[in-house]
């Protein structure tokens, strides 16, 4: 999957309706990015990492974002 345009410098897209972040590296048809970006529910983290995040209370996708990469993020 390409990422949107809005957030090529990106690799983590957190969805503001879920509070749920994504990898765009590795997020498939099923985590509905297109869908999260068309209704401008998407943010980016600045910087750019799982951990921050985590720390503005987003917690990771379960489909893109394996659980050994959360633990090693920690």
């Amino acid at each position: 999957m390409s990422r949107p345009s809005r957030f090529e410098e990106h690799q983590y897209l957190g969805d503001k309706r879920t509070l749920v972040v994504h990898d765009l590296d590795a997020a498939g048809d099923e985590c509905a990015i297109a869908e999260i970006v068309a209704e401008n529910k998407a943010l980016g983290f600045g910087p750019d990492t799982l951990a921050e995040a985590r720390n503005r209370g987003y917690r990771p996708c379960r489909r893109c974002i394996p659980k050994q990469r959360v633990t090693d993020a920690a």
